[in-house]
C-alpha cells in the first residue's frame, strides 16, 4: 500500500503534473493540501477517470485539503469535530478511513511572523489537531496523519538553521506545539525509517534558484500510529517532482507500508 501527502499548490494550475504523477506512481491513497479549489470545481471527475474516490473540504480560492483513495473511502469528515463543514476553519483538515486506516490531510497555517497573531492561531491550531484525536481515536489504531505542518521538527530538517533566526517553522514553541501532536502517540515516519539522514527536503523556495540549490526544508511529515510504523517498508520525499515547467514548490512524501 502506497500512501502519499503533497501540498500541491494549485489544482487549477498543476492537475496535469498531478494527473501524470499519480498515473505514474499508482499510489493508492493522495492526501493533498492547497487545493485552492471550491466545492464546485474541484476536478473529481479527473481523479475519478484515474480509478480514485475523492473527497475534498474547499471554500475558496485559498487553502482546501482533498482526499484520493482506490482502496475505500469510508466516513469522511471536513474539519474538526466541533466545527460544521464549511464554517470558517480555513478549510485546513479533511479525514477518512482509507484500506482500514484513518487518515488525515492537514494543512496547518503557516504563522508567518512569530509572535503575531497569525503564529499564534497556528499553534492553537495544532493544539487543536491534538484534541481531535484525542477526542476520536486511540493510538492502538491504525492511524496516519499527514501533510503540509508547516514545522521542521529539527534543525537537520532545514538547509542551514543559521538563515532562519527569528523565523517561523523552528521556533521552540511551533516544534513543542508538533511533539505535543506526536506524544498522542504517533511518530514521524519517514525519521523513523531514516533516522540519520538530513531532510530529505520537501519544500523549497520559487525564489533565488533555491531548488537547484539544495536550500529547503522537511515540513512535509506522515505521522502515525505504532500499527502503521510497523507496515512501513519505505519512506521517501520524490524529488523528481518537484522539477520541470511550472511544478508545486513542494514535492511528495511517500510511504510505502506492506498490505
Amino acid at each position: 500500500m502506497k500512501l502519499v501527502t503533497w501540498n500541491v499548490n494549485s489544482l487549477r494550475a498543476r492537475l496535469s503534473r498531478v494527473e501524470e504523477w499519480i498515473a505514474a506512481n499508482e499510489p493508492d491513497v493522495v492526501l493533498m493540501q492547497e487545493t485552492k479549489c471550491t466545492a464546485a470545481n474541484f476536478p473529481a471527475m479527473a481523479f475519478t477517470a484515474l480509478g480514485y474516490e475523492s473527497a475534498h473540504h474547499g471554500a475558496n480560492q485559498w487553502n482546501g485539503v482533498a482526499i484520493l483513495s482506490r482502496v475505500g473511502l469510508e466516513e469522511p469528515r471536513l474539519g474538526f469535530s466541533d466545527e460544521q463543514a464549511g464554517s470558517p476553519e480555513e478549510c485546513r483538515l479533511i479525514s477518512a478511513r482509507c484500506g482500514g486506516i484513518h487518515v488525515f490531510s492537514a494543512y496547518v497555517p503557516n504563522g508567518r511572523v512569530v509572535g503575531s497573531e497569525h503564529y499564534v492561531a497556528k499553534l492553537r491550531w495544532l493544539e487543536h489537531l491534538r484534541a481531535e484525536l484525542d477526542a476520536r481515536l486511540t493510538p492502538t489504531q491504525p492511524i496516519a496523519v499527514c501533510g503540509d505542518f508547516n514545522v521542521a521538527p529539527e534543525d537537520r530538517d532545514v538547509w542551514d538553521i543559521t538563515q532562519f533566526a527569528g523565523a517561523t517553522h523552528v521556533t521552540p514553541e511551533e516544534r513543542a506545539a508538533l511533539r505535543h501532536v506526536l506524544d498522542f502517540g504517533l511518530e514521524d515516519a519517514l525519521r523513523a525509517y531514516r533516522p540519520d539522514e538530513v531532510g530529505p527536503f520537501s519544500w523549497w523556495d520559487y525564489r533565488a534558484g533555491a531548488f537547484h540549490k539544495g536550500w529547503g526544508m522537511r515540513i512535509d511529515l506522515a505521522l502515525v500510529s505504532p500499527p502503521v510504523l510497523a507496515r512501513v517498508v519505505d519512506a521517501t520525499v520524490d524529488r523528481d517532482a518537484r522539477k520541470g515547467k511550472l511544478p508545486s514548490d513542494h514535492a511528495p512524501m511517500v510511504l510505502t507500508l506492506t498490505d
